[in-house]
């Protein structure tokens, strides 16, 4: 779809949602359908160091009570370093394991269980990733850098939800990412995507140059941030309340009052 039609059809969405013919959530989604062929797996991915993983080097039985208390039916497992991904673990396929040992975590030979990990570049577009993960008939997918790094991990789930919106389920643990403040500003984690915040808040912060907010300030700082630091930029005012060595994990976020024009 060229530049101009892509354009004409949002147009289109937006005047239809504002005159009420389309409802606001079916704008939404209809406007999430169109953002697929401009996103990347990069954009929507689950960074490095929010996904849950689990060390194969691990007693069976300890890796069991991490699948359990996870809130997630697959993990990824990696051996003698946390990036050295060997493979990824179904629940369904550990709890029939368990079955057949006779209920014996110590009988249960986790590296058996082990789904082959799948890599695809950061760069992948979300319709072709989509593409991918109906062709595989496979839902979770390890994301690298250029040099072969993990980044992050792309689901299913993840690209639906650029269309559908935040998908729960009785299983979630009900994460608050955005944390509305009585001064109108919101705490959010660093590593948040700047489209969730977007998405929760209405507002429209860019993120052609990063993608999560902790991104976005050190992209327009040109430096890291100590905590208790404050920028302004785009029209928001962006402190650092937490920050872990080189990593911002916390940032209180509130839109600048727009000034008074001038009396006549």
């Amino acid at each position: 779809m060229s530049a101009d039609a892509h354009k004409e059809i949002r147009s289109t969405i937006e005047l239809q949602a504002t005159e009420g013919t389309v409802t606001p959530h079916d704008a939404e989604m209809l406007g999430g359908v169109l953002d697929l062929s401009e996103l990347r797996v990069l954009d929507v991915m689950v960074h490095r160091t929010k996904m849950a993983t689990i060390d194969i080097n691990e007693p069976a039985g300890k890796i069991i009570d991490a699948v359990l208390a996870s809130q997630y039916s697959r993990m990824p497992v990696w051996r003698e370093a946390p990036d050295n991904f060997v493979g990824v673990l179904h629940s369904k396929d550990l709890l029939m394991a368990l079955r057949d040992a006779g209920w014996s975590p110590e009988r249960i030979d986790i590296a058996k269980l082990l789904n082959p990990p799948w890599f695809v570049p950061e760069t992948t577009g979300l319709n072709e990733q989509l593409r991918q993960f109906l062709k595989r008939k496979s839902q979770l997918a390890l994301v690298v850098d250029e040099y072969g790094e993990v980044r992050g991990l792309v689901t299913l789930e993840d690209i639906l939800e650029e269309i559908v919106g935040q998908i729960a389920d009785e299983h979630d643990v009900g994460e608050v990412y955005v944390r509305p403040q009585i001064d109108g500003s919101v705490v959010v984690e660093g590593t948040l995507p700047i489209r969730d915040l977007n998405r929760e808040t209405g507002w429209s912060l860019p993120d052609e140059a990063a993608t999560t907010v902790a991104g976005l300030v050190m992209h327009e700082a040109q430096t890291i941030p100590e905590a208790g630091q404050v920028f302004t930029f785009h029209g928001f005012r962006f402190e650092i309340v937490r920050k872990t060595r080189n990593r911002i994990t916390s940032v209180r976020v509130r839109p600048t009052p727009n000034p008074q024009p001038p009396a006549a």
